[in-house]
């Protein structure tokens, strides 16, 4: 908000006037963490996202001739080809980057990497790496904006935009949401960012279950507590799903983020063991419920309920594409 001041009858009045969000305020920024947008710049993405969903044809040339670096230091499928999707749904290019045909193989370092990709110069770099921080370090190297798609279990703006553009579609409105946020809570980037996100909202209301090895980090416990009301549970409250909730959002358990070795392997293990979802227990959801997915799923849900109208994962990803030529059409300098 910004503020203004006026005397009147000898009293100094403070006039707080909210401030007017437009197109041109995004151009050649860098959107690496959630919080590198304003609530009302997030809202506004939102809404611009809608635009083109609603208008899809209206931005076929949008970025015409304009170059995407997409550089996937570590696997995506759903995240690299909806960015790739974007970028040439509006008669953009994309900088051809294979990290196993690179020089990433022989030993070369981050900053090394994206400092000769600068040079062919792209107009906008999207990065995804298995490092917490990289996102950061990269956007410090280069001069041209830079969008994280996920930098180790640290943060994945732009799915927590997506996460909230569905919330909306479901909803209509984000305010006033109830969610549980299950599963990996502790690697899960995806949670970490969406709970940020969902704080800057009102009377929202979050439920993190996870196993005891798997929790919510503390660091951000710590940041949400004066913000938004939530609790921890156990993967038992699986068992007593309810009309509490509008929404729950499950994550896959990562193997990738636990430890090598038999220690890694025997914990990992145990809680998939532990952590699955049934079609018997959503006997006592509301008939609007629903249950979202960042994908991929491997063994969290049960496969009968992909055919179930609470499913609504795959709505979510296809959001994906609305949200990702959003930023690329805000950022991107025509």
């Amino acid at each position: 908000m910004e503020s203004n001041f006026i005397y009147k009858e000898g009293r100094l009045y403070v006039i707080l006037m909210e401030k007017t969000v437009k197109k041109e305020d995004f151009i050649g920024r860098d959107f690496v963490s959630i919080d590198d947008f304003s609530f009302d710049e997030i809202n506004f993405v939102l809404n611009h996202a809608k635009h083109i969903e609603d208008n899809f044809q209206d931005y076929k040339d949008n970025l015409s001739r304009k170059l995407m670096a997409p550089l996937f230091f570590e696997g995506s499928t759903r995240t690299n080809t909806s960015f790739q999707a974007a970028m040439i749904h509006m008669n953009g290019r994309i900088l051809d980057f294979d990290v196993s045909q690179s020089s990433v193989k022989k030993g070369e370092i981050l900053r090394d990497t994206v400092k000769v990709i600068e040079r062919y110069r792209p107009d906008i770099m999207v990065v995804r790496h298995n490092l917490d921080g990289s996102a950061i370090l990269v956007a410090d190297s280069v001069k041209v904006p830079v969008i994280n798609a996920g930098d180790g279990k640290n943060q994945h703006p732009t799915q927590t935009l997506l996460d909230l553009y569905t919330i909306k579609q479901i909803r209509e409105n984000i305010n006033g949401t109830k969610i549980a946020l299950i599963g990996d809570l502790k690697y899960g980037r995806t949670v970490h960012s969406l709970a940020l996100a969902l704080s800057g909202y009102s009377d929202c209301e979050i439920e993190f279950i996870s196993p005891d090895s798997l929790k919510m980090p503390a660091y951000l416990l710590e940041k949400l507590k004066s913000k938004i009301k939530f609790s921890e549970y156990g993967l038992e409250r699986l068992n007593n799903l309810n009309k509490e909730f509008n929404i729950i959002y499950m994550t896959r358990v990562q193997r990738e983020r636990f430890p090598e070795g038999p220690e890694g392997k025997e914990e990992y293990d145990k809680v998939c063991k532990e952590y699955h979802l049934k079609k018997q227990m959503l006997k006592e959801v509301d008939s609007d419920f629903k249950i979202l997915h960042p994908l991929p799923k491997v063994h969290e849900i049960e496969p009968e309920i992909d055919d179930m109208p609470y499913a609504y994962y795959f709505d979510q990803l296809g959001n994906g594409l609305y949200i990702r030529m959003a930023l690329l059409d805000l950022l991107v300098k025509k």
